[in-house]
């Protein structure tokens, strides 16, 4: 049974065509706009590796950046059923994808390393095992095929 459904909705606008469109491997951009009603336009490109502009946002970037925001939000999440009270929380994540002999390619791991910070010494041990049950409840996390590991250090305030 299912609580409810959620419906997510956005635009991308691809701005790249340089005059020819994609007449040639290298003669358009791989420039972009990514459009939510009410948000700021996130400008998005392919990774530099495949001729994006690296001042701009790439699709790995977002996925490994959605994969540690859903964390930190079910781990903080979790932290207050538990009655942990974080007052700091950084994760300095990466990403390991590998690409194929035909130009395909996929992500094989994400590894996460939240640095959290609580009030009480007394749960420094309990925030590190929290961080399985925040996996287990992350919606982005439970929707890749790739394995996503965690390393955290928790200290007290």
């Amino acid at each position: 049974m299912t609580l409810g459904e959620h419906h997510y909705s956005l635009t991308v606008q691809w701005t790249g065509n340089l005059g020819d469109g994609t007449s040639s491997y290298r003669g358009y951009s791989r420039d972009h706009d990514i459009m939510i009603p009410g948000l700021p336009v996130l400008k998005g490109s392919a990774d530099p590796t495949f001729h994006g502009d690296r001042e701009r946002y790439n699709p790995e970037q977002l996925l490994l950046a959605a994969l540690a925001q859903c964390h930190m939000l079910s781990f903080l999440h979790v932290a207050v059923r538990h009655g942990v009270v974080v007052t700091d929380y950084q994760d300095n994540a990466t990403g390991l994808m590998r690409l194929n002999r035909d130009g395909s390619g996929q992500f094989e791991s994400v590894t996460l390393k939240p640095r959290v910070t609580v009030t009480d010494p007394a749960h420094v041990e309990l925030a590190g095992q929290l961080h399985r049950e925040a996996n287990a409840v992350c919606f982005i996390a439970r929707s890749v095929n790739f394995p996503v590991h965690h390393s955290p250090v928790t200290v007290a305030a």
